[in-house]
């Protein structure tokens, strides 16, 4: 599933509805297996398969924080005002926050191809 996601020491946070499948394959088993890649051309490919841990935040004000960093990192860094606040509080209601804390790393960069491949 595409989703957004924010880097935080070392982990990856994102958002979902609470009652998503998501959520409940992670209540029954915790692990996960992340990819996050760039690049449109073959030899400009490059990205990170992440093995994780999940650990879901139902708390709020938890889950607003993060809802209010992924719209403004998604957004350019614009900051989320008084008017957007309280509609993505009213959003964060229904769902949670996942941290994911990678366990094992794997990466590739086609650009060190140097078109040779």
């Amino acid at each position: 599933m595409p989703l957004w996601y924010v880097p935080r020491d070392g982990d990856i946070w994102i958002y979902t509805y609470a009652k998503s499948q998501k959520v409940r394959n992670l209540e029954r088993d915790p692990r996960a297996t992340l990819l996050v890649e760039t690049g449109y051309e073959y030899g400009e490919l490059r990205g990170a398969e992440i093995e994780a841990e999940a650990e879901i935040h139902r708390d709020l004000d938890t889950v607003f924080d993060l809802v209010k960093e992924l719209t403004s990192r998604y957004a350019g860094g614009a900051q989320v005002d008084e008017a957007q606040a309280e509609t993505l509080r009213n959003q964060a209601r229904k769902r949670v926050a996942i941290r994911f804390e990678p366990r094992r790393v794997a990466t590739w960069d086609h650009r060190k191809l140097a078109g040779t491949y």
